[in-house]
């Protein structure tokens, strides 16, 4: 018999809060962490796999922890990036929406700070936020979190450098007697440190099913190709991937513009995100591809954190990453919820020795994805190029003449003779341009 909400001993508000969500069953995760946050009264490091459901394995116990009649901060949440911290803000919001009595604000940076220390004088219960904003509110006197209870460390591993200055000066606010909750999807020796810095000496440690359960439903292959073939090669994937939504990872935010540039002039449905951008803008972008306005986001590994979309199919590994862990967090982001996806890595002939090396650091299995050869790659060009005909606003000043003398040229011709000439100048004129770049130059003679 599976294992309820109910049983794991959360109050009914919570039970039907996270049952109006159709979420039926707690994870691993959930089922061995809520007891204890409920029950026990020590520090916790839990560590579960991304997409396998830690902010309700925090969220509901904290919930539950919240008295409503004591009007100061009880709970401080801090997030890595401003999109993690508004899903969290979200999840919570949802999850507490049979008791509404409980006060959730998010405070996260990348939007004025001004209506944010207003609404801290208001009651408020739980504060989620990104610590740089945290530690601006703290030094202006904006937010009081003496009487808190519990901190939470949520993507513990992804907050390192944010909080490599910072976190002294929030946990110097808070109370000693509090609970700090650290949860995490990798355990590097940086984690380690911090949990002997800033946790107690007793820490209940909770893993869930770390061997399998983070790539559950997750197909791992590779595919290796020359650096000039690489674009065409993405996009003959994208092009079979049509309609479903992705995430495509790069190494930098240059190199997120660079892609999502070409990928728009190709007329693929697409967005960028990274650092960089405005709250306004990533906030425009992620809700495009929540509604299914894009189907495709190019991101850097931070920025793609606090994308909790379940029907994302494929993740592809434009540039593969510098670590191990963040690429679980880079494939974590699809079979999510118990789904199954693909996570793609288009790599050069010098990167195939990282294959081995993440298979056996990560405990997965790599298949070779056969290249597609250069037939397919030229009929999805045309392909590409149909589209951008087809996307083509009409050019209003154009004359008249003009426009009736093109007609006049081809108005002995049917659609269909007119498409058969068109695509037949298409492909000569893509074979010349791809002969003369593979010709070498003649050297000129001394």
């Amino acid at each position: 018999m599976s294992t309820t909400f109910s049983d794991l001993g959360l109050e009914a508000f919570l039970v039907e809060g996270i049952l109006a969500l159709d979420i039926k069953n707690p994870t691993s995760i959930q089922q061995k962490a809520i007891p204890v946050l409920l029950n026990q009264k020590e520090d916790v490091v839990a560590l579960a796999k991304t997409g396998t459901g830690k902010t309700a394995a925090f969220g509901l116990p904290l919930l539950q922890h919240i008295d409503i009649k004591n009007n100061t901060i009880q709970a401080v949440i801090l997030a890595p990036t401003r999109e993690l911290g508004q899903q969290i803000f979200k999840n919570l919001t949802d999850f507490a929406a049979k008791k509404p009595a409980i006060s959730i604000v998010s405070i996260c940076g990348g939007i004025p700070i001004k209506p944010q220390i207003e609404r801290l004088k208001q009651d408020t219960h739980i504060i989620v936020a990104t610590p740089g904003r945290l530690i601006d509110l703290i030094q202006r006197e904006a937010i009081d979190i003496k009487n808190a209870s519990y901190l939470v460390l949520d993507e513990a591993d992804e907050m390192i450098s944010v909080l490599k200055e910072g976190l002294d000066t929030i946990v110097a606010e808070l109370p000693k007697a509090r609970r700090t909750f650290l949860f995490t999807a990798t355990m590097p020796g940086t984690i380690k440190q911090m949990v002997q810095n800033y946790l107690s000496k007793h820490v209940v440690h909770i893993e869930a099913d770390m061997e399998t359960l983070g790539h559950q439903g997750i197909d791992h292959q590779y595919v290796v190709v020359k650096a000039i073939e690489k674009l065409e090669v993405l996009m003959h994937f994208l092009n079979t991937k049509e309609g479903q939504r992705g995430i495509i990872f790069c190494k930098t935010k240059a190199a997120v513009n660079k892609l999502a540039k070409k990928l728009a002039i190709n007329k693929f449905s697409s967005g960028a995100l990274h650092g960089s951008l405005s709250q306004g803008i990533r906030d425009r972008i992620m809700g495009q591809f929540r509604e299914g306005h894009i189907n495709i986001l190019i991101a850097t590994d931070l920025a793609a954190r606090g994308i909790d979309v379940k029907e994302i199919s494929y993740v592809v590994q434009y540039h593969l990453p510098d670590t191990y862990d963040a690429y679980v967090h880079r494939s974590g982001r699809t079979a999510r919820a118990g789904a199954k996806g693909l996570s793609l890595s288009i790599i050069q002939e010098e990167e195939i020795a990282d294959i081995p090396d993440l298979e056996k650091e990560l405990s997965i299995t790599f298949s070779k994805m056969v290249k597609v050869d250069a037939l397919a790659i030229e009929e999805n060009n045309t392909i590409l190029w149909a589209r951008k005909i087809f996307k083509t606003k009409p050019n209003t000043a154009i004359s008249g003449d003009l426009k009736t003398a093109i007609k006049t040229v081809f108005h002995h011709l049917t659609k269909d003779e007119l498409i058969e000439k068109l695509m037949a100048n298409q492909v000569q004129q893509s074979n010349i341009l791809a002969t003369k770049t593979s010709t070498p130059k003649k050297k000129k003679k001394q």
